[in-house]
């Protein structure tokens, strides 16, 4: 078997403790990248857009999008979607990015309710899986 990946690109911030942005698992000619949950930060840390949920959804895709990339995926590639939300509330616009972004793949998806996020601010955090088939 090939050597697991771990995926921290240098646009997004380096994480400063035991985990990566992204894990590749090589199995044949087949890639699972996992891609660890996401908050709308910038690259010192700092949340955007605080209790702005719209925006913080736009974020966190780009940022997911942006770790894909570096394990050479892209959004098409995401077969999971998990969405922890602090208010349903936000259900609504929510979703409607997230069904804009994954028209194409369909992942199976997971939306739940939590009390809390490890920053002050953030309304959301987005995690995903994605396999990538080499033909």
């Amino acid at each position: 078997m090939d050597e697991i990946k771990r995926v921290n690109p240098a646009s997004l911030q380096i994480p400063t403790s035991s985990y990566s942005q992204g894990v590749i698992i090589p199995l044949g000619s087949t890639k699972l990248m996992f891609v660890t949950g996401q908050l709308a930060q910038d690259i010192d840390g700092n949340i955007v857009a605080p209790n702005d949920a719209e925006k913080q959804t736009e974020v966190i895709f780009r940022r997911i999008s942006d770790i894909l990339k570096e394990g050479e995926m892209t959004l098409d590639d995401v077969v999971k979607v998990q969405i922890f939300i602090k208010d349903m509330k936000d259900k609504k616009i929510v979703s409607e990015i997230r069904n804009q972004i994954f028209e194409k793949s369909k992942p199976v998806s997971t939306l739940v309710e939590v009390t809390n996020f490890v920053k002050e601010g953030c309304c959301l955090e987005i995690e995903v899986t994605a396999i990538k088939i080499d033909k």
